[in-house]
């Protein structure tokens, strides 16, 4: 293993807090400091050595503006001389710290950093900084033929296109619980899951699954864009609070602090794709990873495919031939919650936590983003 690999030594998340539920009074800045102070009570190491922070936070405003990574970094007690920058690629900003970061650390700028994010949907609501202003621009508009530019549109036009009932939507979402509701129930989850103190109560457990969920009762909900449309509440990410983070670092330095790596990142790879259609962005930017890396989609033992939408998994399964028992094995956002700027992270976090506990080599993760962008990244699992 080449001594400037990236390797993750550390992964951990809150749990993912329903709207307006157990995490709605806690602050972005807050919850992203539980993060930093158990990435380093786990580890062992000085704060001070950690070369820059990296964090994704999609909705920038009150709360969450002035640089949420920075300030997260004192009010962890860091000491002042550590860095951060707060990143916005949309639903995939933590994944972009954490590629970001894995860069930094392959080129030889930082020996250690620490990747991830947070997103306090209860206190910022989504879309809260498009309340003003005009955020496409007139020529963006014109060039697609478009008076905006929607993902839930964007949903539907890909259910459409790849032939994907309501029922076949359902039936996703529906199995997206139960594999939610199994993990939790074995425990697969608490390793990588801290405590949140909320006074009055510890706060340990992903909040956001309904259990007893059924294609039958998903089937009473009313369409949420169209009226026609096969796209409902039940079948689509839940808005959600949370955060989380890693530790990346040299699998060199990792040696010399005796920290056993968990996952080494091998590659990863971000693209630009429809931006009317939208989601559609993982499915080339995995197509690209497996180009650049040389292995078949048969070669990745399990992968975290966003649940923004359940046709956006099930499309990139169609057109990747990827193996549907290996695809969200944990469940995903629409059973648990997509805290957008966090999602990255907490994807990185579940699968290389499901890799360890399983034994398996090779992970990938893929987010679509809003605008028509998505990332893919590769990890390996370290023995």
């Amino acid at each position: 293993m080449s001594s400037r690999d990236a390797v993750i030594v550390e992964a951990v998340r809150t749990p993912i807090g329903k709207r307006n539920g157990s995490l709605a009074e806690v602050h972005a800045v807050d919850l992203s400091a539980l993060i930093l102070r158990e990435l380093v009570a786990r580890t062992g190491i000085d704060p001070g050595e950690v070369d820059d922070v990296m964090w994704g936070c999609v909705t920038q405003l009150g709360d969450q503006s002035s640089n949420v990574g920075r300030f997260a970094v004192l009010a962890a007690g860091w000491p002042d001389s550590v860095p951060a920058v707060t990143i916005n690629r949309a639903c995939g900003s933590s994944q972009q710290a954490i590629e970001s970061a894995a860069h930094a650390v392959i080129a030889g700028a930082y020996e250690i950093a620490v990747a991830g994010g947070v997103e306090s949907m209860s206190r910022v609501p989504l879309g809260a900084t498009r309340q003003s202003g005009f955020p496409y621009g007139q020529s963006v508009l014109d060039r697609y033929g478009v008076d905006g530019l929607d993902q839930g549109a964007g949903a539907e036009m890909i259910a459409g296109k790849w032939g994907l009932s309501r029922r076949q939507l359902d039936d996703y979402a529906s199995g997206s619980h139960e594999l939610a509701a199994a993990a939790i129930d074995r425990g697969a989850f608490d390793s990588q899951i801290i405590a949140v103190d909320l006074g009055d109560r510890i706060f340990t457990t992903d909040e956001g699954l309904r259990r007893g969920t059924t294609p039958e009762k998903l089937a009473t909900l009313k369409p949420s864009f169209r009226a026609d449309g096969v796209i409902h509440a039940g079948n689509a990410s839940q808005i959600s609070d949370g955060a989380a983070g890693v530790m990346i670092m040299t699998s060199q330095r990792a040696s010399e602090l005796r920290l056993r790596p968990i996952a080494r990142i091998v590659a990863g790879s971000v693209v630009g794709d429809d931006p009317v259609m939208m989601l559609t962005g993982p499915i080339p930017a995995t197509q690209k990873l497996l180009a650049r890396t040389g292995l078949s989609i048969d070669d990745i033992g399990a992968m975290e495919i966003n649940e923004a939408f359940a046709p956006v998994p099930l499309a990139w399964q169609i057109e990747l031939g990827a193996d549907p028992d290996r695809v969200n094995p944990v469940g995903g956002a629409i059973a648990v919650g997509h805290p957008l700027g966090a999602s990255g992270a907490i994807l990185a976090t579940r699968l290389i936590n499901h890799m360890r506990d399983r034994g398996i080599r090779y992970g990938l993760q893929s987010m679509c983003e809003g605008g028509g962008t998505a990332n893919a990244t590769l990890y390996e699992l370290i023995d």
